[in-house]
């Protein structure tokens, strides 16, 4: 659906939800989970509704929290996958990059692969922690130093070798063989690199990668956004957040593999 569409979707007046009309950039920092979604629907529709332009990067949360509390990247917004992400820039030791955050959306864990691997049939069979253990089968995560889906992966893969007996997952979860940077996995899945990794399901609804729950793990993300302190384009800051929380911010989240959430704040 074409973004004057999905603006359509809410209402006539879609530029009073958001905020008044302006111009200039916004630099939003964003976890890469969200590329796609930022690209192609969220920065376009915004500057449609408000006039501002969406600039900014992507990585991975907790990378991009270390590099604005160390100052090596300046934005106007911070969108996380995990509240944790936030809290690390919160208080006086933190550098009190950001007083409230909310979280908007969430997306669940899952496990994409790669429809030409020569395990795609038994993913799609059979449960995949008996998959992903077998030899020449090769899974990529991220890290968890960088990256909170990195941490979930993790957690997915040693809570299953608990409940399931599988000491083989527990040896993936330690493993640094297959570790990417969060915005290279999906190439890496796409080329043939790897058979399969966890990502949220918007990243795998995005690429149009096929996936398998991970059964018996309830795991995901918690998108989180926040005005940063001393963000160069204040105006335009509050009022990107406040179209991710408007009607059709969130008819656009929830059009592309998120399920957005009621605005709610917190604070330290």
């Amino acid at each position: 659906m074409s973004v004057a569409a999905l603006l359509c979707l809410g209402t006539v007046n879609t530029t009073a939800q958001a905020t008044t009309r302006g111009a200039g950039p916004v630099d939003v920092l964003y976890a890469g989970s969200l590329f796609e979604v930022m690209q192609r629907h969220l920065a376009p529709a915004f500057h449609l509704a408000t006039g501002y332009s969406v600039e900014g990067i992507s990585n991975g949360s907790s990378a991009l929290a270390s590099e604005i509390k160390g100052g090596t990247e300046v934005g106007d917004v911070f969108l996380s996958a995990s509240p944790s992400a936030d809290q690390a820039l919160q208080g006086v030791a933190n550098g009190q990059w950001v007083t409230t955050f909310s979280t908007f959306a969430t997306s669940p864990l899952e496990l994409a692969y790669n429809p030409r691997s020569r395990f795609a049939s038994d993913l799609r069979s059979r449960p995949w922690y008996n998959v992903v253990t077998r030899p020449s089968f090769i899974l990529g995560r991220t890290d968890p130093a960088s990256d909170p889906k990195g941490v979930l992966a993790v957690e997915a893969l040693r809570s299953t070798a608990q409940r399931r007996h599988r000491p083989g997952l527990l040896k993936l979860a330690t493993s640094k063989a297959n570790v990417f940077e969060e915005t290279a996995m999906i190439g890496e899945l796409e080329a043939g690199q790897l058979d399969a990794g966890f990502f949220y399901a918007v990243e795998a609804k995005a690429a149009k990668l096929p996936t398998v729950p991970l059964t018996g793990v309830n795991l995901g993300a918690k998108y989180t956004a926040a005005v940063l302190r001393h963000a160069p384009h204040g105006a335009a800051a509050h009022a990107f957040v406040a179209f991710l929380e408007s009607r059709v911010g969130k008819k656009i989240l929830a059009a592309n593999g998120l399920s957005p959430l009621p605005t709610v704040r917190a604070a330290p």
